[in-house]
């Protein structure tokens, strides 16, 4: 007589399951991350690759992809180092800001020592020595790019078969195939989604910077575009940075008009318009996204942030789309009605 094995106890099983993954996933995040970049990568290409044909439909997209790669890349390190030559102009207006909060601290009635204490470990030279480790941070990102590119690589090989591959699976598993298909539609939508988005606010960013003589414009356009990819929080992490320059090189005032541009165009872009797109492209509700952007942070770090919303769309497909017997907890992911089909 077979046991009946009630739905608490499966709930608590997979729950367990889910932790000692994601423990896993944590361990081999140097593998991980990067293996999944390469995978969202491309899957990102895969309408150009469907347009191509041979050999074309393998190096074509894998060149592309390269070359945006090396373009981000380099616009990164070119901006970074600029930074670096940049900060040491501001050590002693970081040092009257300091000494101008401890003031205020102790018109406010805190104790003298308590303001010693809590200002003691800001150091403006850690701000240089910060932003030199950042540049010098990026020879250490050369493991990870030659994992991403290799996993690139055979991914775009591999990925001109695969769809013939999944077509010759459908009769044996019509539920899995669906899923990594539903999957591989949503990324990529998501994708174009949050590009176009992040074009806009960049170009909108650099402008408002560059009008209110905010030094470095284009990095923190930079910085927006790539921030724009992480969901709900990304503006809040691109508006510190100029917004601290921006006190630090012209005042108070500066630094309010940035904050009230960046809350006006970015908060409203990325933090109210976007997500409704984002979130039906991804078929992710706003707290599983918000959820997931603090789960894959904690397993993977920074790239972990960028990647959440596709590594969830992939848990979803692959944990409840492709089974029967849970793809009746898919609504309660996606935040749609039941009935609803996509």
């Amino acid at each position: 007589m077979p046991v009946k094995v009630s739905v608490g106890f499966r709930t608590l099983t997979a729950c367990a399951a889910a932790v000692i993954v994601l423990w896993g996933t944590r361990q081999l995040s140097a593998i991980v991350a990067p293996a999944f970049l390469a995978l969202t990568l491309t899957i990102a290409v895969s309408p150009l690759r469907d347009r191509l044909r041979g050999w074309a439909a393998a190096f074509v997209p894998l060149a592309v992809i390269l070359l945006a790669l090396c373009a981000l890349g380099a616009a990164m390190v070119v901006s970074v180092a600029r930074f670096v030559a940049l900060v040491p102009r501001y050590a002693d207006q970081y040092r009257r800001l300091l000494s101008s909060v401890g003031t205020a601290l102790r018109d406010l009635g805190v104790d003298q020592s308590q303001i010693r204490n809590a200002l003691s470990g800001i150091d403006p030279d850690r701000i240089v020595r910060a932003a030199q480790s950042l540049l010098s941070g990026f020879a250490g990102t050369v493991s990870a790019v030659v994992v991403t590119i290799l996993v690139l690589y055979g991914m775009s090989l591999d990925a001109v078969v695969f769809r013939r591959t999944t077509g010759a699976l459908v009769a044996q598993r019509p539920d899995l195939v669906t899923a990594l298909r539903g999957f591989a539609r949503d990324t990529c939508s998501y994708l174009v989604v949050c590009t176009v988005f992040g074009l806009i606010v960049a170009v909108l960013d650099t402008a408002v910077l560059a009008l209110l003589g905010v030094p470095l414009p284009l990095l923190w356009g930079l910085l927006s575009f790539i921030t724009n990819y992480i969901p709900n929080v990304g503006f809040v992490i691109g508006l510190v940075p100029p917004a601290v320059l921006a006190l630090l090189d012209s005042g108070v005032a500066t630094m309010v008009w940035v904050v009230v541009a960046y809350c006006v165009l970015n908060f409203v872009i990325q933090s109210v318009i976007q997500p409704k797109f984002a979130g039906q492209s991804a078929h992710l509700s706003v707290t599983v996204t918000m959820l997931s952007l603090f789960v894959w942070t904690w397993a993977l770090g920074a790239l972990g942030a960028i990647l959440a919303v596709p590594l969830s769309s992939f848990a979803r497909a692959v944990l409840l789309d492709a089974d029967p017997a849970t793809a009746w907890a898919s609504p309660l992911v996606t935040g749609t009605d039941p009935g609803h089909k996509r």
